[in-house]
């Protein structure tokens, strides 16, 4: 399809900001608009959204852009969102019943250690292809239905709806027509047999959660109902939904086996294809669904940090040492190779392949000549050191299961644009990394699988021929100067860990 006809609009629900962005027919970003999220924090470890705030900002983002490109010129409308965040809402009204807890909340830390003690690791792994953490959306369900007065009795008489952000977006833009979500979604759950594509008998009975206030699930790309005009202004046809993580794997054309990405944003969040193959990780790296189409799902290894653009805006924000979060790389240049000083950012724990929940942040190797310079550098080297620990155990249970090398890694979000921060990932890598070719690629993801749905785009071949990096980064630095910055960030992460792993 060419012409204006073929562009496609896309949202992007994220953690701290909604965007809306329309993409033409060779996936080109154009017109985009964006509203900032609030953060709301009940209690320390607590974390939450305004579902309302978020519903309220979509209808005006998606407004903007329509305005401005028309919207007899959008084939298609595409959706994608943090994942992990959970909220529920009443059947009938489309009203939140609490605020929705966002995926970084730890308040069930003490339920996932219950589940531990009993003795779920196994099944939740082999199962979910997860590990039980309060990250997922099974514990907040839970919490939900426990802490919510009346809200569990609702929920047995199925007149409430639980989801994650996509499911309840879709329920309000399709006016309560369709309680549905994706695999990609369902999969984060910790509710979801990514094997038979369904949701789990024997941990919604564990859990106390009815099957029936939970979303059907559909595959990435396809027919997910019309946003009616009472949201836009106009009927559009809702055609592809994916999770922020692999609707940017679809964005950087990771399409086949081997082909791995990283999100460089509040998080990183590192995605390796592995095909019709869901592999059982020796390392603790997650198993997750990458898509799904035609009821076929093609699976990913997964891995999380928690803080990489957050341990930025903490050195901006807590500490001061920078104005914004761009001057970082400038005062990096000015820090002392030789400094010795690490930072650990476990604020909120360590994710894969530590998995850590009692670690604590901290500096290490300070001088009496350490200065802001250093310690800047230190929080940037955080996130390289961090991708290198999730590429090893990545290699390593890819090789393992024989699916061979994996490619050069594609890099993509706001820390993409800090060029000492992307050389310093090649050279603690000692590898070349691929930036992409445009910072939105998760909207372009959910614009790719909602445009391919409408015949605005081509199969994934074409997408993967079309692919150009924005910057290639070679490393420059020396093995030995590598490894010996390695073994001391190994010997930092081993000095914070709180022995609860």
């Amino acid at each position: 399809m060419g012409g204006l006809m073929g562009h496609v609009l896309a949202i992007d629900q994220g953690t701290t900001s909604t965007r809306a962005i329309a993409f033409d027919e060779v996936g080109r970003p154009g017109a985009s608009a964006v509203r900032p999220l609030n953060q709301i924090f009940p209690k320390p470890g607590w974390v939450e959204h305004d579902p309302n705030e978020i519903w309220k900002a979509v209808r005006e983002v998606c407004r903007a852009v329509i305005g401005e490109v028309g919207a007899s010129n959008i084939a298609a409308l595409g959706i994608t969102n943090q994942r992990e965040t959970t909220v529920v809402w009443d059947r009938a009204t489309g009203e939140p019943l609490h605020n929705a807890i966002v995926w970084q909340d730890r308040r069930t830390a003490p339920l996932c250690e219950e589940l531990e003690r009993e003795g779920w690791g196994a099944h939740v792994t082999e199962t979910t292809g997860l590990l039980i953490d309060p990250y997922f959306s099974a514990t907040k369900m839970a919490w939900l239905l426990a802490n919510v007065p009346g809200l569990r009795e609702k929920a047995e008489r199925n007149e409430v709806c639980f989801g994650t952000i996509d499911s309840f977006l879709l329920f309000k833009l399709t006016g309560g027509a369709l309680h549905v979500t994706d695999a990609t979604n369902a999969a984060r759950t910790m509710l979801f047999d990514i094997r038979k594509g369904q949701w789990d008998p024997k941990l919604l009975d564990r859990l106390g959660i009815p099957a029936g206030i939970l979303p059907e699930v559909r595959d990435n790309r396809g027919d997910f109902g019309e946003a009616l005009a009472d949201a836009f202004g106009t009927v559009l046809p809702i055609r592809g939904v994916a999770g922020d993580q692999q609707a940017a794997a679809k964005g950087q054309a990771c399409v086949r086996p081997s082909m791995i990405k990283a999100t460089y944003g509040t998080g990183c969040f590192v995605v390796a294809n592995t095909g019709d193959r869901q592999l059982n990780s020796v390392n603790r790296m997650l198993s997750t669904v990458l898509w799904q189409l035609d009821s076929a799902r093609t699976f990913a290894l997964e891995g999380s940090i928690f803080m990489a653009g957050a341990t930025i805006q903490w050195l901006r924000d807590n500490l001061g040492l920078i104005a914004e979060a761009a001057d970082s790389e400038d005062l990096a240049k000015e820090a002392n190779p030789d400094s010795g000083v690490y930072l650990v950012p476990a604020f909120q724990g360590l994710g894969a392949p530590v998995w850590d929940a009692g670690a604590r942040g901290a500096i290490v190797g300070l001088s009496r000549a350490s200065g802001k310079a250093d310690i800047v550098a230190a929080g940037l080297e955080s996130v390289a050191f961090q991708t290198r620990d999730l590429l090893g155990a990545m290699r390593q249970d890819m090789a393992g299961a024989g699916i061979g090398e994996t490619g050069v890694l594609r890099v993509d979000g706001g820390m993409t644009a800090n060029g000492w921060a992307m050389q310093r990932l090649a050279d603690i890598l000692g590898e070349e990394v691929e930036v992409a070719p445009i910072a939105e690629t998760t909207a372009l993801g959910a614009a790719y699988f909602a445009g391919q749905a409408a015949g605005v785009y081509g199969d994934d071949a074409a997408l993967a021929r079309t692919w150009e990096p924005f910057r290639r980064y070679e490393p420059q630095m020396a093995e030995r100067e590598r490894e010996a910055r390695y073994a001391g960030w190994l010997e930092a992460v081993d000095r914070v860990r709180s022995g609860r792993a």
